[in-house]
C-alpha cells in the first residue's frame, strides 16, 4: 500500500513519458523522476539515518525537487511534513520540532539560525547539492518502494485551530489512496496528456493532486515563478496544453482579470479546481463567461483532504438550470467515499434543510492529531470528522456552507488563525488589549482585522505594530486594517464579543470606537 509504488509502476509502463517539467521545459521523464527518488532514498538511508516511521519536512516554494523528495521520502517509509513557505522560520521550526523531524528541506540549507531548529533536526539543501548522475552503488538496492500498511503514516500535514497553536493531521498511505481515487470519479478526469501546473503551493491542497497524475502518467509542471502569476498560467496553457491546476478563489479572480486584458478565453487550459474559501456567484459567473465550462469546484479539510464535496463543471456552466443559482452557492455532493451528515450542538442529526455542524465518514478521514490526544478525542468520534464547519444539507444532498464555527479566516487561499495573531500584537509593550476577526474583501476573500485597545494611543500606531509583526511572523498573516479603541465588547463572563466587532466592520464602523 505504500503509495511510491505509483511512481515505480508508472516508471516501468511509461519509461520515456515527459514527467516534471520546470515552465515548459522537460527535466525528466518517468525513469529519470523514480530514479531520481529512489536515489534521493538511498541517501536520506545510507547518509542520514532515515528509517521508515521517521518524519522528513520540506519548507521551501514549489520545484520539481519537491515531488523527488517527496517520493524519496515515501520509497523509504518515512513520513513527509510539507510545510507553507509563506511562514517565519520560528513558526517553521515550532514545526520541525513538533513534528520531531530528522531533517528539513530548505532551497540551499541556509534558511535558519542554529535555535530556530531542535537539535535532533538538520536542515539540508534541495537544490544543487545532490548528484542525481552519480551510478547507482547496487542497481538493487531499494528497488521497489518498500511495503507499507494502508494504517501507516505517510503525510503529516499542520493545520491550526483557535488555541493558536498548529495541529499535526496524520494522513495514512490509505488516506492518501482514497482521496486519489476519487479524484477521476468526482471532480475531473486524468490521461497522459494531462499537465497538472504547480502554481498553488505544493504543501497544500494542490500538492496532494500529485498523486493521481502520477498514477495516469501525466505532466507536472512548475512555473519558473515558483508560484502563481495569471499570465505565465496562459502562456504555459497556449504552449503545453491540457494544462489543470488548482487555485484558491482569489487566483481565480486574477485569472479573469488577466484573462480580459489579454482577451484569452482559456486555450489550452483544461481544468480549474478552485476551493479552500468561498466563491462569490459574482466572480464565478464572470469567471465561467471567459473560461466556459473549465470550472470545477471541491470542499475538503486538511483533516480529510480535498474530499467532502464536489461540484461538476457541468453543474457550474449550466446557467439555464433553474437551481443554477443555488448550486453554484453550494459547495456540491458527497464525494465517492464519505458520508455527510449535518447535526446539533448535542451531535444528533438533523433533518434537511437544517442548519448545524458538518460530520463526515471515510477513507479520507484522518488518522487524528500528532500527539494530540484530546484534540483528537474531540474532532473524531465513532469514525466521525466532527469539522467545525456549519451548512445544512437539501434534499438533493447538495451540502451549503453557513459559517465556520471556528475563527479562521481565510485570506488569498491561506488559514491564518486569530489566536496566534493576537498572541504577537498582545506581546508588544504598547497593547493592552487585541482581538482578531476577519472582515469580507473582494480581493482576498476575507482580511485580518486586529482591534487594538492601547495602554498609550500616542506612541502606538499601524506602523509599529506591522513592524514588530513581521519580526515575529510570517507577513501573510499581518493585519491588514487596524481598529483603535478604548475598551472591547464583552459579556458578562469577560469573554470579547467577536460578532459584535464582526457587525461593527459589516455596518461601517459607527458605534463602536
Amino acid at each position: 500500500m505504500n503509495i511510491a509504488n505509483w511512481l515505480n509502476e508508472a516508471a516501468h509502463r511509461w519509461p520515456g513519458r515527459p514527467a516534471l517539467l520546470r515552465g515548459d521545459v522537460e527535466v525528466a521523464d518517468y525513469a529519470a523522476f523514480a530514479r531520481r527518488a529512489r536515489l534521493r532514498a538511498l541517501q536520506l538511508r545510507d547518509e542520514y539515518g532515515v528509517e521508515a516511521g521517521d518524519r522528513v519536512a520540506l519548507f521551501m516554494k514549489n520545484c520539481c525537487e519537491y515531488l523527488e523528495l517527496f517520493y524519496a521520502i515515501w520509497w523509504i517509509g518515512a513520513v513527509a511534513v510539507p510545510i507553507n513557505c509563506k511562514l517565519h522560520a520560528s513558526e517553521a521550526g515550532w514545526i520541525a520540532d513538533n513534528a520531531q523531524a530528522r531533517l528539513i528541506f530548505t532551497d540551499d540549507g541556509s534558511v535558519f539560525a542554529a535555535s530556530e531548529l531542535p537539535q535532533e533536526c538538520r536542515e539540508l539543501a534541495a537544490l544543487g547539492s545532490f548528484d542525481l548522475a552519480a551510478p547507482e552503488a547496487d542497481s538493487t538496492e531499494l528497488a521497489h518502494p518498500v511495503s507499507r500498511n494502508a494504517a501507516d503514516l505517510a503525510w503529516l500535514f499542520y493545520t491550526s485551530g483557535t488555541t493558536g497553536r498548529s495541529k499535526g493531521v496524520m494522513l495514512s498511505h490509505g488516506n492518501l489512496m482514497a482521496m486519489s481515487l476519487c479524484y477521476p470519479l468526482d471532480v475531473d478526469q486524468v490521461s497522459a496528456e494531462d499537465a497538472v501546473v504547480y502554481a498553488a503551493p505544493m504543501s497544500h491542497g494542490a500538492g496532494l493532486y500529485n498523486f493521481i497524475h502520477v498514477r495516469c502518467g501525466a505532466r507536472h509542471v512548475v512555473p519558473d515563478s515558483r508560484g502563481f502569476k495569471a499570465a505565465e498560467l496562459f502562456d504555459l496553457a497556449r504552449s503545453l496544453k491540457q494544462v489543470s491546476l488548482f487555485a484558491a478563489p482569489t487566483m481565480v479572480k486574477r485569472m479573469v482579470e488577466e484573462a480580459r486584458q489579454q482577451r484569452y478565453a482559456g486555450e489550452g487550459l483544461k481544468s480549474v479546481i478552485y476551493g479552500g474559501a468561498p466563491m462569490y456567484v459574482a466572480d464565478l459567473r464572470e469567471a465561467v463567461e471567459v473560461f466556459g465550462p473549465r470550472l470545477i469546484q471541491i470542499y475538503g479539510q486538511g483533516e480529510s483532504p480535498m474530499t467532502v464535496t464536489a461540484l461538476s463543471r457541468e453543474a457550474i456552466a449550466d446557467r439555464q438550470n433553474p437551481k443554477w443559482a443555488h448550486w453554484v452557492a453550494s459547495v456540491g455532493m458527497a464525494q465517492s467515499c464519505v458520508e455527510i451528515k449535518v447535526v446539533d450542538t448535542e451531535r444528533n442529526a438533523v433533518a434537511e434543510g437544517h442548519v448545524g455542524e458538518i460530520a463526515v465518514r471515510g477513507a479520507t478521514v484522518m488518522q487524528g492529531y500528532w500527539r494530540n490526544e484530546a484534540a483528537t478525542r474531540e474532532t473524531l468520534v465513532d469514525g466521525w470528522l466532527f469539522t467545525g464547519d456549519i451548512g445544512y444539507l437539501d434534499s438533493d444532498g447538495c451540502l451549503t456552507l453557513t459559517d465556520r464555527s471556528k475563527d479562521v479566516i481565510i485570506s488569498g487561499g491561506s488559514n491564518v488563525y486569530p489566536r496566534e495573531v493576537e498572541e504577537v500584537l498582545a506581546t508588544h509593550p504598547g497593547v493592552f488589549e487585541v482581538c482578531v476577526v476577519g472582515q469580507a474583501d473582494a480581493e482576498w476573500g476575507e482580511s485580518v482585522v486586529a482591534f487594538v485597545v492601547a495602554r498609550d494611543p500616542a506612541n502606538v500606531d499601524q506602523n509599529v505594530l506591522n513592524s514588530w509583526f513581521v519580526s515575529r511572523m510570517a507577513s501573510f498573516k499581518k493585519p491588514k486594517k487596524y481598529v483603535f479603541c478604548a475598551e472591547l465588547p464583552k459579556n458578562s463572563y469577560g469573554k470579547v464579543l467577536k460578532t459584535e466587532l464582526r457587525a461593527w466592520l459589516k455596518e461601517g464602523g459607527a458605534t463602536l470606537a
